[in-house]
């Protein structure tokens, strides 16, 4: 039986600072100690590992992108021994190719924004004039989320 996923508890975001160790045993502690059922990773790069060994039985690592710079190389025994499945997102193809699917799963994700499921972490925000700053702190990776630029 499959349980509900939830990427962000319902506490609301958590950022995770320190060491990959740190990572994993954060993971635990936010989901009760049977880790995330869903993990999205856009980032890549040293944490991912950590972050598939913190999951839980039969959930979902998402290979979304490698924002890190780094592409990891994963050991695949872990996805054995939790049962897990990975899967690459590409999002920019799947509009492509399937875009009436695309449209549907667009509406859903508005839904749960709208209804609180979904609350995306906003980094900073920046008036339309301050938009070259922004850039730079984004080029720097100084931000955590989104940055949003406000006319």
């Amino acid at each position: 039986m499959r349980r509900t996923a939830a990427v962000v508890p319902a506490a609301g975001p958590h950022r995770i600072k320190g060491t990959s160790v740190r990572l994993r045993k954060r993971l635990r502690a936010l989901t009760s100690g049977r880790g995330p059922d869903v993990i999205y990773d856009p980032v890549g790069g040293g944490y991912a590992e950590p972050a598939l060994r913190g999951i839980a039985w039969r959930s979902r690592y998402l290979v979304v992108g490698f924002a890190n710079g780094e592409i990891p190389r994963l050991p695949l025994n872990l996805a054995l021994l939790k049962e897990a499945s990975m899967l690459g997102v590409f999002w920019g193809e799947f509009v492509r190719r399937e875009p009436q699917r695309n449209a549907v799963a667009v509406a859903h994700m508005l839904d749960w924004r709208r209804d609180g499921k979904l609350r995306p972490h906003i980094s900073a925000r920046h008036a339309l004039e301050d938009t070259p700053r922004a850039l730079q702190e984004m080029a720097a990776r100084r931000v955590t989320g989104k940055v949003l630029i406000t006319p």
